[in-house]
């Protein structure tokens, strides 16, 4: 039997911003500053793993205690 590969999912950065909610100069600076991983090969655009792009979101603690 065998077992098929799931591959990462990549995203643009206009749909990665739409995602999040973002502008796409957002994303760029969070590119910039390491807070999201982001690929390209050699003059192809820039793609963002979806999986990454989620852990770039941190939850924000409670007011409530």
């Amino acid at each position: 039997m065998s077992r098929k590969r799931e591959l990462p999912t990549y995203v643009s950065l206009e749909e990665a911003a739409e995602i999040m909610s973002l502008s796409t100069r957002t994303i760029r600076r969070r590119i910039s500053d390491g807070t999201i991983p982001a690929y390209q090969c050699g003059r192809r655009p820039i793609r963002i793993r979806l999986d990454e792009l989620e852990a770039a979101l941190r939850r924000i603690p409670s007011a409530r205690r």
